[in-house]
């Protein structure tokens, strides 16, 4: 089976599971209104922050506050398009199908990144003007400087989460055991060790913490994180890169 077949196969097997529709739904959906929630509020309370605060202000980053949940639902996105057929049992007819290990994988990563790239970009931009439209007067532009870069960097971050998540999905196989790993990494371990004193020069380097500094458009007052938006998102690549290099590795080597 040539390359092109492989990636319409996978192509066909994604959209055909309903799972796929669901997920990637409530990541547009809580993303932006989320977003739009956070946005207002912080609109609402700008005239009582301190002067200090003001100076730190950054109604591009405030935008994404959705990104949060949303990712979440890109977690499971990510998850759900490899282990599935590991808990369906459809993984022994696929490489069977398929038996260039590295083909199947890949192509499925491929296709399914272009989906979440797809709707990462639309959710990313949809948020960024609907969230500014409830700053209201506090609004930023796309046209100033580094908002457009802002905006494209929320889409690839979560890009880069889904893509995360098929790595470590590929080099666990179970869906249980993956997002019983994944969701406590992102949403307690990571916060943990980026916002406690004593860690908090480990917690940067993580990829979600690293990635979303994409994000920022205003640097916050006494922010001394060695590397720049482009430098985080290397740092996230470089995460992705070594989880799909390690579920590469264990598929090449294991039986189905």
């Amino acid at each position: 089976m040539s390359a092109a077949q492989v990636v319409r196969s996978e192509w066909t097997k994604i959209r055909s599971v309903a799972s796929t529709v669901w997920t990637l739904s409530l990541a547009v959906v809580v993303t932006i209104a989320l977003g739009m929630l956070i946005s207002a509020l912080a609109g609402n309370e700008f005239d009582k922050m301190d002067p200090r605060d003001r100076l730190s202000f950054d109604p591009t980053f405030i935008s994404f506050a959705g990104m949060s949940l949303g990712q979440l639902a890109m977690i499971v996105f990510g998850v759900l398009v490899v282990s599935n057929e590991y808990s369906t049992g459809m993984i022994r007819s696929s490489l069977a199908a398929v038996p260039q290990r590295g083909t199947f994988l890949f192509s499925k990563i491929a296709v399914a990144a272009g989906l979440a790239l797809v709707v990462g970009i639309v959710t990313s931009f949809a948020a960024f003007f609907l969230g500014q439209a409830m700053l209201g007067s506090h609004r930023a532009s796309i046209s100033d400087t580094g908002v457009l870069r802002a905006v494209i960097g929320g889409g690839l971050y979560m890009t880069l989460i889904a893509m995360f998540s098929m790595g470590v999905a590929a080099m666990l196989r179970s869906p249980m055991l993956s997002l019983g790993i994944l969701m406590p990494f992102f949403f307690l371990i990571s916060n943990v060790l980026g916002n406690v004193s004593a860690t908090k020069k480990i917690g940067r380097f993580l990829p979600d913490q690293a990635g979303s500094k994409i994000m920022q458009v205003v640097t916050p007052l006494g922010d001394d994180t060695p590397y720049g938006p482009w430098g985080g998102l290397g740092i996230m690549v470089l995460w992705v890169v070594l989880a799909l290099a390690g579920g590469y590795a264990l598929l090449k080597r294991r039986d189905a």
